[in-house]
């Protein structure tokens, strides 16, 4: 099993195959509109501009799973995302993160790097870090900021 198995829905309902993303380095967070850590769209924006021509993508995935903190429909967080971050990478359908409904893409992130929570995902904005060979390299807690991963996403490069 690989990340490059999975197939996800975008934000408008189209399966999106990770294969992909193959040769990409990925940053794989998910996220919520109405949460604390929101603001962290903006640094993550500067480091998709920063990075991108250097093969970096994030792949944003909305929560609603911690407080009721992502609500809205897809268009709405996007609407939201573009007109108060400038988000312009790619931002996927209201996904489940924990629990039986679990995206099966985040059951295998969770797998490969459990974190001090084990394998659940403690709240918006946990992020995953993934090489261009499609191995998930690290995980990053929500209270990291985006730009406190600068280091590690330079070395993954």
């Amino acid at each position: 099993m690989s990340i490059y198995d999975f197939v996800v829905k975008d934000n408008k309902g189209t399966d999106v195959p990770m294969s992909d993303y193959k040769g990409k380095t990925l940053i794989i967070v998910n996220t919520a509109t109405g949460c604390g850590f929101t603001p962290q769209y903006e640094g993550l924006q500067d480091l998709y501009e920063k990075y991108r021509d250097k093969g970096l993508e994030i792949l944003d995935f909305p929560c609603n799973q911690f407080g009721g903190q992502a609500p809205g429909s897809d268009e709405e967080i996007a609407d939201f995302c573009n007109s108060r971050y400038g988000v312009t990478f790619r931002q996927f359908a209201k996904t489940e993160v924990n629990g039986d409904n679990a995206e099966p893409l985040f059951k295998y992130l969770k797998e490969q790097k459990g974190g001090v929570m084990g394998s659940k995902i403690k709240w918006n904005f946990t992020k995953f870090l993934v090489n261009s060979k499609g191995e998930v390299i690290d995980r990053f807690a929500p209270t990291t900021t985006p730009e406190k991963l600068k280091k590690a996403l330079q070395e993954v490069l």
